[in-house]
């Protein structure tokens, strides 16, 4: 969800949270551990069906995956028919939190492995896996107008600036760029989840932010995008699980075996998305 736009002389506070988690994660990267190497898919060549599976599933995805996995809802339901996927899109943090809570779900797809641990940790969701990665890309209004020309410029106080709010995954990556820059950004807003954030930018409400290689090709003529050396230190990694409370346990399976399918992979690739 969008939130309003904060005032000038709110930026002390967006401020202040931001060097608190900026001082958090620099005193963390000598002892943080290196991720491992994701296994090799187990999907088959073909395309799965789920011929053995009727009625209906709920995935809740991260809100970068709109596009992507709305073609693959499409395309998942014509090669099985009188089967539905209702998607909810959002905030990984907010559709993690969610399923702790007992929403009904069939499958989760996060933007980033922390935030399927809140799922996974509560015993929520079985074995997730990882199957895309995203990287973080300046969006600036069509042309440039505030020209706008790398990061340091998010440390302009004169500059209109919005970025995913620390808690969701967008938002961490955007802060470890920053500590890897040895920045500090000082935003206008801090927003709920990367669509949000983007659209601040597409409505030119602000000068730049910092969003997903994904979002700026998915918001077509509408923003540019300058791609920065720091972005490859906060490359999100996405993973996608079912649910241990699904209603529909084989539907749910057979469609994370179709994301993890040659065509689901194809539709995500020319989404943006790269390997994890």
């Amino acid at each position: 969800m969008n939130t309003a736009p904060a005032r000038k002389a709110d930026k002390p506070l967006l401020l202040a949270a931001l060097v608190a988690v900026l001082g958090l994660l620099i005193s963390a990267c000598a002892t943080q551990p290196q991720p491992t190497a994701p296994s090799s898919s187990s999907s088959s060549s073909s395309s799965p069906e789920a011929s053995s599976s009727g009625g209906a599933i709920t995935v809740l995805a991260a809100a970068s995956l709109t596009e992507a996995f709305s073609q693959i809802g499409k395309d998942f339901e014509a090669k099985n028919p009188g089967r539905k996927v209702t998607f909810s899109f959002g905030s990984s943090a907010t559709l993690a939190t969610q399923i702790v809570q007992g929403a009904p779900a069939d499958v989760f797809t996060a933007a980033s492995p922390a935030t399927m641990k809140t799922v996974t940790a509560a015993g929520a969701s079985n074995t997730p896996k990882d199957f895309v990665s995203n990287t973080l890309e300046i969006a600036v209004p069509k042309g440039n107008p505030h020209k706008i020309t790398g990061l340091q410029d998010f440390a302009d106080e004169s500059k209109r600036i919005a970025l995913c709010a620390p808690q969701v995954p967008c938002g961490a990556a955007a802060v470890r760029v920053f500590a890897e820059a040895k920045i500090v950004p000082k935003p206008d807003t801090l927003e709920q989840d990367v669509k949000a954030t983007l659209q601040k930018v597409a409505s030119d409400e602000v000068d730049a932010a910092l969003v997903y290689h994904t979002d700026v090709l998915s918001a077509g003529n509408q923003v540019d995008g300058i791609e920065f050396p720091e972005a490859q230190h906060a490359i999100n990694v996405y993973p996608i699980a079912t649910l241990k409370d699904s209603k529909n346990p084989a539907l749910a399976q057979a469609f994370v075996d179709y994301v993890l399918s040659p065509e689901g992979h194809a539709v995500l690739a020319k989404a943006g998305f790269a390997q994890p």
